[in-house]
């Protein structure tokens, strides 16, 4: 048996030893630059006449990696290639499929740097921020794996008299897993390595803006001899290529991890039964949030005005998990303004490669865009800019930290998911009513309160409809077995990823009753 599960330790880059290694790594990685990758179905390499770009967004014009564009038939091909796959993998003893998983981990372990880099270049990660996706994802497949012989194992029920009685946990058959290009590796290795140490077979679509750290995940699952067609890897436009592979009828279930407007699409369309279908597809779906903090009189100020800045701009503010929101009591408002503007203003913007830099770009030229346009709502809808609100100065799609004060509640930037660098302050009466707005929203993934009152921490566990609550901490930065991730509402079907419950996802329970003398 494996040892207890620990999570992988950050990286601290203030060390010599480990900031050179960074460096190595991404020296390494820029040899890698504009090169082409295949498709890869059952083991076989294809390439197609249409191809698809990945940019770096620290330096718009710089080609990442060319990937291949699928189209419909590939991805039908896709589909069936890891039906056929599954009759064989899903008899592979549970020890066995585990011990590929700790494989992976293990080189991952080894390359960490390399993954870091590889995001760094191509989502416009800054040095930590990637070091702690490649460390979720070194979690994942070390917890997941722990699990899997958990559930492998014998099953507590309550005994009978001239019966022996079994609960099995099988796989459910094919999942098509469609990752988000925020967290490009973590999550991707979450949702992939949960599938397939269950037993079921997968095909893999990575994010159009992160198809190269999928690429170096699913290579990594090749050198460690899973077997072809146990996991297919393949690129292309969701239009076409996913909603093909959900709707295929020999798709048992679908991962998705992405905007709310996609989940809502992919669970109407795997929801109606295809010719053939012979089961009810399954969805897990993480969608985003519209997250908030509620500030009260009765805190450290400083320190949640330092939670609030880290929560709202820690990867450009490109975390479903992100505070978007701070909803802060009248008493202490003006102060906890003045407070945030002065953090604010100290963050530093500029290529992801450099360390010395907080934030990096927004993923894409469209992402910027739109997040200009909000903060341009947020102002004409009477908002107040303390801080930000322009572009930043460089090649790349960098917006400023931004705040904006004086938000009505039920305002478009306190409402909709921004997924940028923006941070809507808005002022309540009193606690009481700060936690009605922070639920005021159609989301319910992140939130936290900032007060030493614990009869108003109390109140806001019972009341505070989110799925992930924090008190006195920042909201972002969950941990694999500390926090199992997930949300409410249309934040999702609440999957508390990196939890005991989230391989059941990926399960479907078989009772076994035999009479005995």
């Amino acid at each position: 048996m494996p040892k207890p599960f620990k999570n992988e330790p950050l990286t601290d880059y203030t060390k010599p030893a480990n900031k050179k290694a960074m460096e190595q790594a991404l020296a390494k990685v820029r040899t890698w630059i504009g090169k082409e990758y295949p498709i890869v179905i059952g083991g076989e390499e294809i390439r197609t006449q249409d191809k698809l770009a990945s940019y770096n967004p620290s330096r718009s014009s710089e080609v990442v990696g060319l990937f291949q564009k699928a189209d419909s038939a590939l991805a039908g091909k896709a589909v069936e290639t890891a039906y056929e796959a599954f009759g064989t993998w899903q008899h592979v003893d549970a020890k066995k499929r585990a011990d590929y998983i700790f494989k992976a981990a293990a080189l991952m372990r080894k390359r960490k740097h390399e993954f870091s880099a590889v995001m760094v270049y191509e989502v416009g990660k800054t040095w930590p921020e990637a070091d702690a996706d490649t460390a979720e994802a070194i979690d994942f497949l070390e917890f997941y794996g722990r699990e899997m012989l958990r559930l492998a194992g014998p099953q507590p029920l309550t005994k009978i008299k001239g019966e022996k009685n079994e609960l099995k946990y099988i796989p459910l058959g094919v999942g098509v897993v469609v990752p988000p290009w925020n967290f490009p590796l973590a999550i991707l290795a979450g949702m992939a390595s949960a599938a397939i140490v269950t037993g079921n077979t997968v095909v893999l679509k990575p994010s159009s803006d992160s198809p190269l750290i999928g690429w170096k995940f699913f290579d990594l699952m090749r050198e460690v001899g899973l077997p072809a067609g146990v996991f297919n890897f393949i690129t292309g436009p969701g239009g076409s290529v996913g909603d093909t592979m959900v709707g295929h009828p020999k798709t048992r279930f679908v991962s998705f991890t992405g905007s709310k407007e996609v989940g809502i699409h992919i669970n109407e369309l795997a929801a109606k039964v295809q010719p053939g279908q012979r089961w009810l597809k399954r969805v897990v779906a993480e969608m985003g949030g519209k997250d908030s903090i509620v500030i009260d009189d009765k805190t450290d100020l400083d320190a949640a005005a330092q939670a609030t800045v880290a929560s709202a701009f820690g990867f450009q503010g490109q975390k479903c998990s992100a505070a978007s929101r701070a909803i802060v009591v009248e008493k202490v408002y003006d102060k906890f303004i003045d407070l945030v503007r002065e953090k604010t203003k100290k963050l530093t913007v500029g290529k992801a490669d450099q360390p010395t830099n907080f934030m990096g770009p927004v993923v894409n030229k469209g992402a910027q865009e739109k997040i200009l346009k909000y903060i341009e709502t947020g102002i004409k809808e009477g908002g107040r800019l303390i801080a930000g609100g322009e572009r930043g100065d460089s090649d790349g799609y960098f917006v400023k930290p931004t705040v904006i004060a004086d938000v009505d509640p039920h305002a478009t930037i306190s409402q909709e998911e921004i997924f940028g660098p923006v941070l809507a302050i808005i002022k309540a009466n009193d606690f009481d009513h700060a936690l009605e707005i922070a639920n005021n929203t159609e989301y319910g993934l992140t939130g936290g309160v900032w007060t030493k009152d614990r009869k108003k921490i109390e109140k806001a566990k019972r009341y505070f409809h989110v799925g992930n609550f924090y008190i006195n901490r920042k909201i972002t930065g969950a941990m694999v077995g500390v926090h199992p991730f997930g949300g409410f509402n249309m934040s999702g079907t609440d999957s508390k990823a990196g939890g005991k419950d989230y391989l059941l996802l990926f399960t479907q329970a078989k009772s076994i009753a035999e009479k005995i003398k």
